[in-house]
């Protein structure tokens, strides 16, 4: 992936997306630390000692603040070092015991294995990653594949129909999705990792202009013998 774009967008603004988390972030995620639950990652291991959150595509920072101030244990990705360095610098004015909780880095989130991304993980976030259908329907069922029993997944992004009815968001209209494409590309991620749909809607956010159209879907890997739960279709 090429950074200098977003290298040069992020350099040249204060904070591009502003300080506080996303919405729909806070709508879903809060209080969710409380009640996820953390098991060792391998028979006979301690557990974490705080859930573990990914937070792809991290930009600026401002959903892994957020999440780190709430409890979590989070490492930022971001292909933009200009991106990823304003995140750091902001998370310098936050308590050492706090900011100690995020772990930043500058790699390609679309390829785990260089990045040395391996998890698991009890959240992961996908917040406006916008990519290639097939770049993304892979991104997807990888990070399907790191999440905790019981981990959440939430993808956020400019749904398909924004780019007519809706405001802002790419142009290009390759990179955008429905609900319906994420719950595909988990779809083909539960052949080997069984993954519950939550949620998958479309929701319309405020913007200073008409209403903004973003794809929701919220997922998550039920925990090992869960009879009842059904790969996603």
């Amino acid at each position: 992936m090429d950074a200098t774009d977003w290298d040069e967008r992020y350099a040249h603004s204060d904070l591009v997306w502003g300080a506080p988390p996303n919405n729909t972030v806070v709508e879903h995620v809060f209080g969710l630390e409380r009640r996820i639950p953390l098991r060792p990652d391998t028979p006979g291991g301690e557990p974490p000692e705080l859930p573990r959150a990914l937070d792809l595509a991290c930009g600026e920072g401002r959903n892994a603040l957020w999440l780190a101030t709430h409890g979590w244990q989070v490492h930022a990705v971001d292909y933009s070092q200009v991106g990823v360095d304003k995140g750091r610098t902001i998370a310098t004015r936050l308590s050492r015991s706090v900011r100690s909780r995020i772990s930043w880095q500058c790699a390609d989130v679309t390829d785990f294995d260089a990045a040395e991304i391996t998890g698991p993980f009890e959240l992961i976030l996908m917040v406006f990653l916008h990519l290639p259908a097939d770049q993304r329907s892979k991104v997807v069922g990888r990070a399907a594949e790191l999440l905790a029993p019981e981990g959440t997944l939430l993808v956020l992004g400019h749904d398909t129909t924004n780019f007519t009815d809706g405001y802002g968001g790419p142009k290009d209209q390759s990179v955008l999705f429905t609900p319906d494409d994420i719950v595909a590309d988990l779809g083909a991620a539960a052949a080997d990792h069984r993954i519950r749909i939550q949620l998958a809607e479309r929701i319309f956010r405020p913007t200073e202009g008409r209403d903004a159209i973003d794809a929701l879907v919220i997922a998550n890997r039920p925990e090992p013998g869960s009879d009842e739960i059904e790969p996603a279709s």
